[in-house]
């Protein structure tokens, strides 16, 4: 497929967390670009620019293409900096960028766990998944919707081992989901995104998946009936704009500190560092306690090489001075250093 068009090209995908969080990052930049789900119609573009089998592929205007959402949103932000998706205080910065990584290495897990568990969920998100595979062919009858969805749930529920989700697990993972949100809905009762009046690198990784999770049956019924304020913010992150200025960490501690001491500091980083140990080590699994439970699940590399860059990233903050307090008290300082 060929194209004229000189804006950015988007190639993902509406169930892929990842790619609607860049999406968004687009339009919160005003960034001229197409949006292209992955299907039969784009299959020969993505593959001729793709080096990873993964949405979201951004096709720039020169023709080169970029993977992987965070560092994507990274060099883009490079080439386009107003308006800045990242506050200019360096603490704040590095606490967007700790909810970012939260966001899309444990936050994932809720979603994945709640889509491929639930048989209505399940049945679902393949019938939508088919559904924009398959959009771009005029004759596909509902038989072959139907067994091509079928295929897509036969392939997919296996794969709940792959985040770790288990009925071992479900507990822990459950628990997760209710208690991020129960601290999202007082933390956005005075604010319309999370460090204040314009969105952050932090609303966009944890948006996105919250956005999957209010499209499924069983996780979007629990967050209309129990967190309004949350789905409010997730929306407003479709097409997110600038409504004021960012707040300092004084105004935000009161209900911001519970999802970094809660979540981040007791869940997230616990879980991040065992896997990366557990990796170190060769071995194919490892165990944690994360509140008091156990948890299991098979090493992933992927993520034992993203809390290195994580640690990179605090380590690069010039003054740690304000910030070594404040994760100090969300019991974040020790996994980080």
């Amino acid at each position: 497929m060929t194209t004229s068009y000189r804006g950015y090209r988007i190639i993902g995908a509406e169930l892929s967390p990842y790619s609607i969080k860049v999406r968004s990052y687009f339009r919160y930049k005003g960034l001229p670009h197409e949006w292209l789900l992955r299907s039969a119609a784009t299959e020969a573009e993505f593959q001729r620019h793709a080096k990873l089998p993964l949405v979201p592929l951004v096709v720039c205007p020169d023709g080169s293409a970029m993977q992987d959402s965070t560092p994507l949103i990274e060099r883009l932000e490079e080439r386009h900096p107003e308006p800045p998706i990242q506050p200019a205080d360096a603490t704040l910065a590095f606490l967007s960028a700790l909810i970012e990584e939260y966001a899309d290495e444990w936050g994932n897990k809720p979603m994945f766990h709640y889509r491929w568990t639930y048989e209505p969920d399940q049945d679902s998100a393949a019938r939508r998944i088919a559904e924009g595979m398959m959009s771009a062919s005029p004759d596909v009858d509902a038989d072959a919707l139907a067994a091509a969805a079928g295929t897509i749930k036969t392939r997919m529920v296996p794969r709940l081992a792959f985040v770790g989700s288990s009925p071992a697990t479900l507990d822990v993972i459950e628990a997760s989901f209710h208690r991020q949100l129960t601290i999202l809905e007082r933390h956005l009762e005075r604010r319309p995104y999370l460090f204040g009046a314009r969105p952050t690198l932090g609303d966009l990784g944890l948006y996105a998946q919250l956005y999957q999770c209010a499209s499924d049956p069983t996780p979007g019924a629990i967050m209309r009936a129990q967190a309004p304020r949350t789905v409010a913010w997730v929306t407003r992150m479709l097409d997110p704009r600038a409504e004021g200025e960012l707040e300092p960490w004084s105004a935000l501690a009161p209900t911001l500190l519970p999802l970094l001491r809660d979540e981040v500091g007791a869940v997230f980083l616990p879980w991040s560092a065992a896997n990366a140990r557990a990796v170190a080590a060769g071995e194919k699994t490892f165990s944690v306690a994360l509140g008091g439970k156990p948890f299991s699940q098979e090493t992933q590399r992927y993520h034992a090489k993203s809390l290195a860059a994580l640690r990179a990233r605090y380590a690069a903050v010039a003054d740690r001075g304000a910030l070594d307090g404040i994760l100090r008290d969300a019991g974040c300082l020790s996994w980080l250093q």
